[in-house]
């Protein structure tokens, strides 16, 4: 990552699993994308608790912890680890960050719901929404930043765009208007934070990632690697 003055750019690479992990800086990166899961998972438990509307994926989560009875966080993990089940059609291989990803964020959803109260005021209740706004857009950008793997329903997302040719736009917001719809079904909690996030997760994202992109080493990929592209 390069900055001249207060502007800061950065380059995220295309790299294979055993890529991110030669890439460098592996400690410092190990330890920044499980800081940034644990804060997304913060900001998912402030969503709930904020009660004025959910992300499109956890309007589906909600919708499933309501009929099933398990907590937020468990419908979390097993969600993530059925998207990755989807990943093997689309031959994408997950990273070590793809696989905490799939864990860590539901562990601190539900630590998050533990000692976190339901404010009692409309007041607490958008001061809420708006903190785990920006600390989700934080959190995305700390884990992506790492470059070690996309997350389960990101890789799904990418992995369609590529084997459709359609556009990474198109595909996602073909995924989240399904789920979005199928959580509404189920009961989940469609409000102005699902806008809310839906507007501005993406720019919040992309002002924070210069400052949390971690540059690394591009290593050369053998043909013989898991998810490397053939010669």
């Amino acid at each position: 990552m390069t900055g001249a003055g207060d502007a800061k750019t950065y380059q995220l690479a295309s790299l294979t699993p055993l890529q991110q992990l030669k890439a460098g800086r592996l400690p410092r990166r190990l330890v920044q994308v499980t800081i940034g899961l644990w804060l997304f998972g913060t900001a998912i438990g402030m969503f709930v608790r904020s009660n004025l509307g959910l992300p499109p994926w956890d309007v589906f989560h909600y919708g499933v912890v309501r009929h099933l009875g398990w907590s937020f966080g468990t419908v979390l993990i097993v969600t993530g680890f059925v998207v990755l089940l989807l990943w093997i059609p689309l031959r994408q291989w997950p990273g070590v960050g793809t696989i905490l990803n799939a864990v860590v964020i539901g562990v601190a959803t539900d630590a998050t719901l533990v000692v976190l109260p339901a404010p009692t005021g409309l007041g607490w209740r958008w001061v809420l929404l708006v903190a785990a706004m920006v600390l989700n857009g934080l959190a995305s950008a700390m884990y992506i930043g790492c470059q070690l793997g996309t997350g389960p329903r990101d890789g799904l997302m990418t992995g369609l765009s590529q084997r459709t040719g359609w556009s990474l736009r198109l595909v996602r917001t073909g995924l989240e208007i399904v789920v979005l719809g199928i959580g509404w079904l189920l009961g989940g909690v469609v409000g102005v934070g699902t806008v809310m996030f839906a507007l501005l997760i993406g720019p919040l994202t992309q002002f924070f990632l210069p400052w949390l992109t971690v540059s690394v080493t591009v290593p050369p990929a053998a043909s013989s690697e898991i998810g490397a592209e053939p010669t």
